[in-house]
Order: structure tokens, then C-alpha cells, then sequence
């Protein structure tokens, strides 16, 4: 029987990879680097495998760390959640969690079913908004946790995931092609309808925002029935969506990264544990099935008018 891995080996795997350096997880981990050189030569000859290959001055991971990344996350989660499962001195209250429409839609479910099989005895309160609503509601104390778009010049959080954005239409309808492009996207406050909009004025196509809403399930519904054109990040895209590539006339976009943001005097034992739960979860997601089969070319759009000067949103749909 082959002997089991060592799970300390494993936590300082991911150290090093979350850190970016065998130096800053070793400060991680709490062991000198030579220790932490030491456990990763191990781990390799356990596996037979190397984890990592030298770039310059810099570690990085090879194919096989890759592989091992996803495996290694997953042990050391089922880990915590058995030691959890068996802990006389269980977490209990209650925390406050936000999260904007969307994500609520993608991540949470993991999220809220992991997390009360290891912690049944915290109550979740669970507020769906936008970001910038969220950031100012933790910052009054009435939340704890919030799941947020990142965006430094407005707020700070600590990045957790990072994934492509993309335009999207319906597979089975042309209305990309369409002279003025009909967009369905949030508020004016939305980060993301800015960048749309800033990309298609720089592409100089002309557009017209003809959906506006915070609820991610009526900008899908405007995408699927072919009446519009949104962008959403990769992990929203959904069955029946095309994702659109600068070869259909819209420009690629900055990927989306998704922040958390925690209350200063929260109760920290469960704040520590939901964005535990939260960070892993949304680490192990992958892409949803759908536009899959459609040539995957990447992001366009463009548009001559400035959103300031265009025409007015047609159909606003009220939401979030």
C-alpha cells in the first residue's frame, strides 16, 4: 500500500503558490526556507514528480505542480472539514455575508454547503447588492463579510479569484451583428457597463444600452432570448451563450477579479472560517458548460458614441 502524503507538505505547497515565493511561505508556514526547500524536495520524491521549475531567479510550477495544485487543495480541505466534523468546540452565532447578484447566483451555493457541514451552528445572513453598496454597508457595521468586484481605485480587498471577461450573445441569434449593438448591463454605476461602454467607444462601433439591471438573471435572460449583447466573466457564461471575439468586432477586455472584504471588529474566528470556505471554494470552480462549442475567439466591442452622449437606455429594468 502506498504510503499517504503528508499533509504539512501539502499546506506549504500551497503556501508557496499562494505566496508567489519559497521565502514568504516559509514566513507563512512558520518554518525557516531551508525547511520549507526541504519538504517540497520530499513531497517530489513521494510523487516522483517535479513540482517546480526554475524561471530566471523565480519558482514556478511545472505541469505535473499544476496538476497537483488542484488535488493538493481539495485534501487539505477535506482535512479541515474532517477535524470540523468532530470539534466539541464548534463555531456558533451568526455572521453577515454580501454579495452582488451574480456571484450569489455562481459561487454561493458551494459556498453556504460546504460550509454548514463543517459549521452547523452559525446562522448565515446573506444580502445580495452591488459592490459599491456592500463596501459602504460594511463600512457602517452592517456587515461582516463581502464578496466584492475588486477594484482598488474605489476600495480595497483582497483578491481571490481572477477570471477572463467576456462579450456574449446568444448562440442562437445574430444580434451582435447589428449595426448599433443593443447592450444589457448593469447601472450606471457598474463598473463593468463603464468598461463596455469605453471599449466599444474605442473600437468606435456604435451602441445602445437598451437593458440596464443589477439582477444577473434578467441580463442572461436578455442575452439567451437574442435581444441583446452583455459581457460577463467566464464562469457566469451560461448554456446556450456565444462567447464574441475581436474577429466579430469586439475588443478584448481586462480580466475580472473578485475581491473579499472583511469588517474591522467582526468576530474574527468566523470571519476567518467563511473566507476560508469562500476563498477555497472559489478557487476549485470551474467554467460552466455552454459556448463551448462555438469558436471561443475572445472579446469585441466597439461603438462611437460615449455613454454620456448616447441614447438614452430604452428599457430599464428595475433590479439590485
Amino acid at each position: 500500500m502506498p504510503a499517504p502524503l503528508d499533509i504539512d507538505q501539502l499546506h506549504t505547497f500551497i503556501a508557496i503558490v499562494d505566496t508567489g515565493s519559497f521565502t514568504r511561505a516559509a514566513d507563512k508556514v512558520f518554518k525557516t526556507q531551508s525547511a520549507v526547500s526541504m519538504q517540497m524536495r520530499r513531497l517530489e520524491e513521494r510523487l516522483g514528480k517535479t513540482l517546480f521549475v526554475r524561471d530566471g531567479r523565480l519558482n514556478r510550477l511545472s505541469e505535473d505542480g499544476e496538476r497537483m495544485l488542484g488535488y493538493a487543495r481539495r485534501m487539505i480541505r477535506l482535512n479541515n472539514e474532517t477535524i470540523a466534523a468532530f470539534d466539541d468546540q464548534q463555531l456558533e452565532g451568526s455572521i453577515r455575508i454580501g454579495t452582488p447578484d451574480d456571484y450569489a447566483d455562481r459561487y454561493m451555493p458551494g459556498i453556504i454547503a460546504r460550509f454548514a457541514k463543517t459549521n452547523p451552528n452559525v446562522e448565515l445572513y446573506i444580502e445580495c447588492e452591488p459592490s459599491a453598496e456592500l463596501a459602504a454597508r460594511l463600512a457602517r457595521g452592517e456587515l461582516d463579510v463581502a464578496l466584492v468586484t475588486h477594484n482598488p481605485r474605489e476600495r480595497t480587498s483582497e483578491v481571490v479569484r481572477t477570471e477572463p471577461l467576456y462579450w456574449v450573445t446568444s448562440m442562437n441569434h445574430d444580434v451582435h451583428e447589428q449595426t448599433v449593438v443593443p447592450l444589457a448591463v448593469g447601472r450606471r454605476s457598474c463598473n463593468w457597463r463603464n468598461l463596455a461602454c469605453t471599449a466599444l467607444d474605442s473600437a468606435g462601433r456604435d451602441y445602445q444600452v437598451l437593458f440596464t439591471s443589477w439582477s444577473a438573471t434578467v441580463v442572461a435572460s436578455a442575452v439567451l432570448s437574442g435581444l441583446a449583447v452583455s459581457l460577463l466573466p467566464e464562469c457566469a457564461v451560461r448554456p446556450g451563450m456565444r462567447i464574441l471575439s475581436p474577429a466579430d468586432g469586439f475588443p478584448s477586455l481586462q480580466p475580472a477579479q473578485i475581491g473579499l472584504m472583511k469588517r474591522p471588529g467582526a468576530p474574527s474566528a468566523l470571519v476567518n472560517a467563511i473566507c476560508g470556505h469562500i476563498a477555497a471554494s472559489l478557487d476549485n470552480i470551474t467554467p460552466q458548460a455552454g459556448a463551448k462549442d462555438d469558436p471561443l475567439a475572445g472579446l469585441n466591442g466597439s461603438s462611437t458614441r460615449r455613454e454620456g452622449r448616447n441614447r438614452a437606455d430604452r428599457s430599464s429594468v428595475a433590479a439590485w
